[in-house]
C-alpha cells in the first residue's frame, strides 16, 4: 500500500509491449491492440499526476519498428496524431508539459507538424508542469549513442570541448534526455523481461519492473503496485 512514507519515483519509464498480444487474444486486428494501447496511456498519465511522479518517458515507436507491415506503420502513425490533437487540451488544463526524444525526421511530415504544434504549445501554456510526459519516437539508445558519438567527436574537432576533460556528466549533455534525470523505475508489460534498446545509459541504476500484464490492460492499479514494489527496494548505487 502506498503511504505518504512511500518512496516515489521521480521520473517513470515504461516499455508499452503486448498490444498484439491482445489484439490476437481478443480476436481484432493489431490496429486495433495498438488503439487500446493508445487509450491507455491516459490512465497512467493521471496516476503519475495523483502519485506526484515528475517525469513519465513512454517506448512508443522504436527505430525497430520500422520493421513492422507497412499498414501497421501508418495505423501507428494515425494513432500518434490523434493522441496528440485528441488530448491536448486536456493535457494542457491539468498544466502536463509534452516533449519526446528520438529522432522524428523520418516520420510523415504531418504526424512531426503536430507533434512539434503540440510540445509548442504545452511549453507555452504549462510554465510550472506537475508532470512531463515524453514520448519516445523512432527512439532506440544504439542510435541515441551514435548521434551523441558524432557530435562529441564535431565538437572536439572545432575545439567547443576538450577531450581531456570529457566525463560522464559530458556524455548526459549529448543525449537525447539531457534536460531531465534518469529513469527511477522501468517498467515493462506482456512478460518479456528486456529492455530492447530503450534507454540503456540512463538505465544503469534504474529498478526494473516487469509485468505479465500487457499494456491496453495494464490499470492504474497494476500501476501503482510497481509503484509500491519499487517504495520498498533499497537503492545502493554500488554502495553498501
Amino acid at each position: 500500500m502506498i503511504t505518504e512514507k512511500s518512496q516515489i519515483p521521480v521520473h517513470v519509464a515504461i516499455i508499452m509491449d503486448g498490444n498484439g498480444r491482445w489484439a490476437k487474444a481478443h480476436n481484432k486486428s493489431r490496429s486495433y491492440g495498438h488503439r487500446a494501447g493508445s487509450e491507455n496511456v491516459i490512465n497512467i498519465v493521471e496516476a503519475c499526476c495523483q502519485l506526484n511522479i515528475k517525469y513519465l518517458t513512454l517506448y512508443a515507436f522504436s527505430t525497430e519498428n520500422w520493421k513492422r507491415p507497412k499498414e501497421e506503420k501508418k495505423a501507428l502513425f494515425q494513432l500518434l496524431k490523434e493522441f496528440y490533437k485528441k488530448e491536448i487540451k486536456r493535457l494542457i488544463s491539468n498544466n502536463i508539459l509534452v516533449k519526446h526524444i528520438g529522432d522524428i525526421s523520418a516520420f510523415p511530415k504531418d504526424t512531426i507538424n503536430t507533434i512539434v504544434e503540440t510540445e509548442k504549445e504545452t511549453l507555452e501554456k504549462c510554465k510550472n508542469p506537475i508532470l512531463t510526459v515524453v514520448l519516445a519516437l523512432n527512439y532506440g539508445f544504439r542510435d541515441e549513442l551514435k548521434n551523441a558519438i558524432k557530435n562529441i567527436c564535431n565538437d572536439a574537432k572545432n575545439n567547443t570541448i576538450d577531450i581531456e576533460n570529457i566525463d560522464e556528466n559530458t556524455i548526459k549533455d549529448y543525449l537525447y534526455t539531457k534536460e531531465m534525470p534518469d529513469p527511477d523505475l522501468i517498467i515493462r508489460t506482456s512478460g518479456e523481461a528486456r529492455l530492447s534498446n530503450f534507454l540503456m545509459y540512463q538505465a544503469s541504476y534504474s529498478e526494473l519492473y516487469f509485468t505479465d500484464v500487457l499494456w491496453p490492460d495494464f490499470s492504474k492499479d497494476n500501476f501503482k503496485q510497481a509503484i509500491e514494489e519499487y517504495s520498498n527496494r533499497n537503492r545502493r548505487y554500488g554502495g553498501l
